[in-house]
């Protein structure tokens, strides 16, 4: 009988350690330690530390995928309480870690695209995704009149997403939500303000 695969918890392992030490801080060894795999599982899954750094990176966009959905296809609210609910669910979840881990491709954007063309390209490929949704719940808001549109969709969706991950960051320092409230207070009262 063929042994199970380690590939899914060498993953997993691998998320977690990258957002406790961060990547340049994160070795193989540490990765299959918290695993519980032999260190010879993870070279029969991942062809370098580059490569797996890189799936890890997809499967937690997976998930912030899903959030996106959760919160941007909630059509029961209006868009402009769509891209809020957004920042609500993901303060949640950063409450849970006890602000102390912010967002993986955050992180890696700071410390992984200085180093790793291969990261940098696919980094810059999942902010160009993640934020047509947003571009899409903007797009709707200022056609129903809730935001001004004084600015491309595009453009305010980049904002919105560099800004919150410049607050996460700040967060992460303080260990308290003060720079996601200031954010999205002075947010939703200036670049989101509904137009009067």
């Amino acid at each position: 009988m063929p042994k199970p695969s380690l590939r899914d918890p060498i993953l997993d392992a691998g998320l977690k350690t990258m957002f406790r030490t961060g990547y340049h801080g994160t070795s193989v060894r540490d990765v299959v330690a918290a695993a519980g795999a032999p260190q010879g599982s993870f070279t029969n899954h991942f062809r370098s530390k580059e490569a797996f750094a890189s799936e890890v990176l997809e499967r937690y966009f997976t998930v912030v995928k899903g959030l996106v959905a959760q919160a941007l296809d909630d059509v029961s609210l209006t868009p402009r309480a769509r891209l809020k609910r957004y920042l609500e669910i993901i303060t949640g979840r950063l409450e849970s870690d006890g602000f102390s881990r912010g967002c993986l491709i955050g992180d890696l954007s700071l410390e992984a695209s200085g180093s790793s063309e291969m990261l940098r390209t696919q980094l810059e490929k999942i902010f160009h995704e993640w934020r047509k949704p947003f571009a899409a719940c903007i797009a709707e808001a200022q056609a129903a009149g809730e935001i001004a549109g004084d600015f491309e969709p595009e453009a305010l969706a980049d904002f919105l997403l560099a800004s919150w991950q410049g607050a996460m960051l700040r967060m992460k320092v303080e260990r308290s939500p003060a720079a996601l409230e200031r954010f999205k207070a002075i947010v939703f009262q200036t670049t989101f303000k509904e137009p009067s």
